[in-house]
């Protein structure tokens, strides 16, 4: 810590005639002097006595308040008025001024300097406590260092005494390291909350609402600030509501199991008016509650948003009636109109027409929110490798979401051996070999003709490629013929 300076009362000013501080632009330079030869309350006491030591040693100076002209009027100082005396009088005034500024800035150097140890003491201390934070967050939580410099910033405290009391909570109520980890790394805040009266009580109410203490820790670690909202004005209104439109408790906690975002919707503003819309329109109860279910951050969308989706599925001719009315809903509130219209495009490049492409949106809505990259992949290799004609594909756009590694290419590799041993036929739709379940396919394609191609399941499998069963099938021929 620097030394504390004690300033003298007064003293007096060397003149100096050092020829250095002429040297480059003048610190006041583009300040107007106005008349240089006006007249001064007070000029500046310029004094022969020296000062010893450098002006700069440390021992700072003061520079009391003067009314200060830097030409003082030649008159009153009784010269005679020759220009040269008069240049000679500015110098003089000048080196002055400049003195003053050297012991003005000596002053603020020494105030800097120790302005500049208290900042670097109070930086390290800050730094000290930083570092004790994310130590803690990786040691005690669990977080990987680039997560616990990032969450260090959103949270802060200098002992572990809170943080560790409500780890010890959350581990009493089976919550696992790695759920703890996530819940710190979402809302390091958490940290900072009274174990007692904030998160004990919401662990309290989704238990009396019969969830299990062994699924209330997945709950809640996929959404923390369920641990930060009111019972009484968020959570209680939220299961209320949904119970009202689910009819059946096991349902409202499926939702809550599934969706447990559903608990943080905004009931007045969004959950009640628009499911007030839907039936207005005549939906039934049936696809309501098939949306809030499946579907609630779409069903509880912002009302504008959701009124929004409504109208264009409206104007695109679904009917109220049917749950593929809803389907479009949702699909629509996240996917904004340009959006649609670049998925409209992609298709149309594979082969759909416009009218192609809204009909198979109307049979499964879904398939308007598919990448780009995965109907690109799986369109080449249904299109361009199987010769499965792009129409066929529209009818039945469901075909489009299935695992092209794991289902679609294993099942076809199993069709095309069969099919060109004469045993299914050429025009079996791509729907037909894709859409069966995993049992109904293994029983109708591959136990069925499990003597006449042994290789089948090895090729399912992915044990065995079309080229080894090619092989192995000439080699069998060639036996024979012998």
């Amino acid at each position: 810590m620097p030394s504390t300076h004690v300033f003298p009362q007064s003293r007096t000013l060397p003149q100096s005639s050092s020829p250095d501080l002429f040297a480059g632009e003048l610190p006041w330079s583009n300040t107007s002097f106005g008349d240089p030869y006006a007249e001064t309350a007070a000029t500046l006491p310029i004094s022969s006595n020296s000062v010893s030591g450098d002006t700069c040693s440390g021992k700072a100076m003061p520079v009391h308040s003067f009314s200060v002209s830097p030409f003082p009027s030649l008159l009153q100082a009784g010269v005679a008025s020759s220009p040269k005396r008069k240049v000679q009088l500015m110098a003089k005034n000048l080196i002055g001024r400049s003195v003053e500024l050297r012991t003005t800035k000596c002053f603020l150097y020494s105030k800097t300097f120790t302005s500049i140890g208290l900042l670097e003491s109070n930086e390290t201390q800050e730094g000290e406590k930083h570092s004790f934070r994310v130590s803690y967050l990786i040691n005690s939580c669990g977080l990987s260092p680039k997560s616990a410099t990032l969450a260090s910033q959103r949270v802060n405290f200098e002992n572990p005494e809170k943080p560790d009391s409500v780890l010890n909570l959350l581990k009493e109520h089976g919550f696992t390291n790695t759920q703890i980890s996530k819940l710190v790394r979402v809302h390091p805040l958490l940290l900072l909350s009274d174990p007692e009266k904030t998160l004990l009580p919401k662990i309290e109410f989704f238990r009396s609402l019969g969830v299990s203490s062994s699924d209330l820790p997945g709950i809640l670690s996929s959404t923390p600030f369920l641990f930060v909202r009111s019972i009484k004005r968020q959570l209680i209104p939220c299961y209320d509501f949904l119970k009202s439109v689910l009819l059946v408790e096991e349902k409202v906690l499926t939702t809550l199991k599934r969706t447990p975002r559903a608990f943080l919707c905004n009931v007045t503003n969004n959950m009640s008016p628009n499911i007030a819309l839907l039936r207005q329109l005549g939906v039934p109860q049936s696809a309501i509650s098939f949306l809030v279910s499946n579907y609630p951050p779409e069903a509880f969308a912002t009302h504008t948003r959701f009124v929004e989706a409504v109208d264009e599925v409206m104007e695109m001719g679904f009917d109220p009636s049917k749950t593929v009315f809803v389907l479009a809903i949702q699909a629509l509130v996240k996917m904004r109109k340009p959006k649609l219209e670049s998925k409209l495009e992609l298709y149309k490049r594979w082969g759909w027409s416009k009218d192609m492409a809204l009909s198979a949106f109307k049979r499964n809505p879904n398939c308007m929110l598919l990448s780009e990259e995965k109907i690109t992949k799986t369109m080449d290799f249904l299109v361009n490798k199987m010769g499965s004609p792009s129409a066929h594909i529209a009818i039945n756009p469901s075909v489009l979401f299935f695992n092209l590694e794991k289902r679609i290419m294993p099942r076809f590799s199993v069709i095309q051996i069969l099919q060109a041993k004469g045993l299914v036929k050429n025009d079996l739709s791509s729907a037909r070999i894709i859409q069966p379940s995993e049992r109904c396919f293994v029983e109708k394609f591959l136990i069925k003709f499990q003597d006449d191609v042994p290789e089948l399941l090895n090729v399912y499998q992915g044990k065995m490629d079309l080229v080894e069963v090619g092989s192995q099938s000439e080699n069998v021929c060639g036996a024979k013929q012998l």
